[in-house]
Formats: structure tokens, C-alpha cells, sequence
């Protein structure tokens, strides 16, 4: 087969329910399309029945490739692992859930060919998600373009296509926690956006967790902003000067009051709450500063982002482990 046009990277993790309307849905597109085109699907350690699907998949259809991981690591790295093999000239990035939906990419690519060289897809609406889900997207999104160093689009997530130029840059970036969407935006480029209204999941349970959704949220702040260790700082300011007022005004009781005015500062409860509030501001600090070490700490010791257990219809000499 000649060089594709166009990569389908697709991370998964437990979908068997979905993947065969996944393919489905997807070789219908790829009849409209002009040019080869490769599937790549990143079993993410699923412990269903996905990776034999994909096994099946790939024997009866050579456009399928997938790769599977040694263990779960994460939706992010296994994206940045589907990343390492592509060869097409666009790279659509797509969920297996059906919550992007398949005929999106005929507009993605319509700004391609026009000259955009990362072309996200933009959430309108989100159906089937409760309304404190959807606010705290809304909130999240707002305050990570507040927060960031670079302007990363609000309500987008990693559905999109990008030009072979820009996968490239992305896939030699060596950082370890990983917010594929804040990297995208790092890199430049001509970029544009695609509204579309986002529907629910075809079929299984929801993958990112609130847990994993924080994580990710927290990875996206401490990996674009140096705002939260600037708050340590304005943290201590603020106290050394409350610290500073409360001195002066127990001077100024002390000295020209009379005595029932300066038992104001007197007692158990003042000492207590002053305990409280400077132990607080420690803590945050602390743990502010302990959330950046642990981010240097684990980019130092090396280690491959991630580990391959089967490759199926790609070379093995194709693609590489980070190091």
C-alpha cells in the first residue's frame, strides 16, 4: 500500500462494545475520502474482549493497524503513543466512544486542504452529561485560559486533525505528564476551529472517572502556568503583611487604648485561629511546591512513556519508545 493521506490514531481502553460500530461507522467514512488511509487503534491494557476484536479487525482489513500497551497508562499516553506510528500526511485524532463523531472529519479536513495545520473540533453542546459536569468544564476551561502561558482553546478536547509537520514536533517533545490539547496550542502553527454538538457515548461506561478528570485538569494547570507557584509567594506576602497590621494595631491597643479595648487580641480563640490560617498557607504551599517536584522528579528518572505488548500490521522497525 502506498503512503496514506490520511492516520485515524484512536486510543482505547474496555471498548469492545463500541468497536465494532466504531469500524462500522469509520469505513463508511473512509469510502468519501480521497487517498489511502490507516487506522491505527492503541489498546490502552484493556481487560475485555478489545484487543482480540482488534486482532480480527486487523486480519481482515490491512488499513488496520493497532498497537497494544504492556499496562493502562492513561489516555494521554496512549494518544502519544498511537502518535509514534503514524505515516499519513493528516493525522485525525478521534475517542472509540463515538462521542466524536465520524462525519466531523469531512469538515476538519475541508480546513486542511485549505491550508490550516491543526484544525480542532470545538464542543457546542455535550449531550447525556449532567449540569454539574457541564459547569465545571465551562469553569475549568475558562480558568486554564486565565491561568496558561499560551492561549488553549476553551471546549475543545483532543478530537482534531493535525498536518504531518506538526505530529512531528509533538512526537519528540519528551515530557511525561502530558496534556496533548496545551501541547497543540504550544506548537503553533495555523490553527482553526470546527464547531460540532457532541452526543453521548454509543454504548459502555464512562472512561475518565472525576478522578482522572482532575488529574488531567491538574496536568494541564501545572504544565502551562507557573500562576499556582506565584500564589505561594502572594500567599506568604499576604500573611507577613496581615501579620504586619495586627502587630501595629496591638502596639497602638496596647499604648493609647484603655485596657478593655486591648482584650480584644486576648484569649485562646485568636491564638488558635492564627495557628490555624498560617498552618494552612504552609500546607498549600507546600503542597503547590510537592505537586512541581514530583513533576521534575518523574521527567528525570528517564523512563519510557510507555511499554508495546503486541503490534499488529505495523512494522517493528516502525516508530520508537520515547526515551
Amino acid at each position: 500500500m502506498d503512503r496514506p493521506t490520511y492516520s485515524f490514531v484512536i486510543p482505547l481502553y474496555n471498548e469492545a462494545e463500541t468497536l465494532p460500530e466504531l469500524y462500522r461507522q469509520l469505513t463508511h467514512l473512509f469510502e468519501a475520502l480521497e487517498g489511502e488511509v490507516e487506522l491505527i487503534l492503541v489498546d490502552d491494557g484493556s481487560h475485555d474482549r478489545s484487543l482480540e476484536i482488534l486482532r480480527s479487525l486487523q486480519s481482515r482489513d490491512a488499513r488496520v493497524r493497532y498497537v497494544s500497551l504492556g499496562r493502562n497508562f492513561g489516555h494521554q499516553i496512549a494518544l502519544s503513543a498511537g502518535l509514534q506510528f503514524v505515516t499519513g500526511k493528516a493525522i485525525i485524532v478521534m475517542d472509540a466512544d463515538l462521542q466524536d463523531p465520524p462525519e466531523v472529519v469531512l469538515k476538519l479536513i475541508e480546513k486542511w486542504q485549505e491550508g490550516y495545520e491543526v484544525v480542532y473540533a470545538q464542543r457546542i453542546s455535550r449531550s447525556q452529561e449532567s449540569w454539574l459536569k457541564r459547569g465545571l468544564a465551562f469553569g475549568f476551561y475558562r480558568l486554564l485560559q486565565q491561568l496558561s502561558d499560551v492561549n488553549i482553546p476553551a471546549d475543545t478536547g483532543d478530537f482534531c486533525l493535525m498536518d504531518e509537520a506538526v505530529v512531528a514536533v509533538l512526537t519528540h517533545m519528551p515530557e511525561r505528564n502530558r496534556y496533548i490539547r496545551g501541547l497543540r496550542a504550544w506548537v503553533g502553527f495555523r490553527q482553526i476551529a470546527v464547531p460540532f454538538d457532541r452526543p453521548g457515548r454509543y454504548a459502555g461506561s464512562v472512561k475518565y472517572t472525576f478522578r482522572k478528570s482532575f488529574g488531567l485538569a491538574l496536568n494541564s494547570i501545572l504544565g502551562f502556568s507557573k500562576v499556582p507557584l506565584r500564589l505561594s509567594t502572594y500567599l506568604g506576602l499576604f500573611s507577613a503583611g496581615f501579620a504586619g497590621l495586627m502587630m501595629a494595631l496591638t502596639l497602638y491597643w496596647r499604648i493609647f487604648q484603655t485596657s478593655t479595648s486591648a482584650h480584644r487580641l486576648e484569649g485562646f480563640t485568636l491564638i488558635t485561629i492564627a495557628i490555624f490560617f498560617l498552618g494552612a498557607v504552609q500546607l498549600i504551599c507546600m503542597g503547590i511546591l510537592g505537586e512541581y517536584i514530583g513533576r521534575i522528579y518523574e521527567e528525570v528518572k528517564g523512563r519510557p512513556l510507555y511499554t508495546v505488548r503486541e503490534l499488529g500490521g505495523i512494522p517493528k522497525d516502525r516508530g520508537s519508545l520515547p526515551s
